[in-house]
């Protein structure tokens, strides 16, 4: 059986839980139908996941944040100017997530009534998907 002998850096460890979290997103998507795109450098343009239903495009940000400090934290813009549609924030250290409309306030908190949480399943995230508005 293969196993990790080699320490991971931190900084690669988070960039490796951040896109496996992308990926978790594509995958659940794809599986309900969307036409899904990845950006090949989406520096800048602050869109990690393009979902399509054939005549709509979507833009994504995924973020992750911490669990211990909870639902009722704080999450700040970090898109600024930048045209995304939702932010998908899923929590580090946890088995949840919420679902958020692209907002223009500086900060909100995590567990607005407009945001949809989810647990980490996917027909959970699809249906909180399915009524963010």
């Amino acid at each position: 059986m293969p196993r990790l002998l080699n320490p991971i850096p931190d900084g690669t460890r988070q960039a490796l839980l951040n896109t496996s979290f992308e990926n978790l997103v594509v995958t659940w998507l794809m599986q309900d139908g969307w036409q899904v795109f990845v950006p090949m450098l989406d520096h800048g343009h602050k869109t990690d996941v393009l979902i399509s239903d054939g005549q709509r495009y979507f833009r994504i940000q995924i973020k992750t944040v911490d669990a211990n400090k909870g639902k009722k934290q704080e999450i700040h813009n970090m898109w600024g100017d930048c045209k995304i549609d939702y932010i998908i924030y899923f929590v580090r250290n946890g088995e949840w997530g919420y679902i958020v409309p692209a907002f223009a306030e500086v900060k909100k908190m995590l567990n607005a009534p407009e945001h949809k949480m989810f647990l980490l399943k996917r027909n959970e995230f699809l249906t909180a998907f399915h009524t963010v508005d």
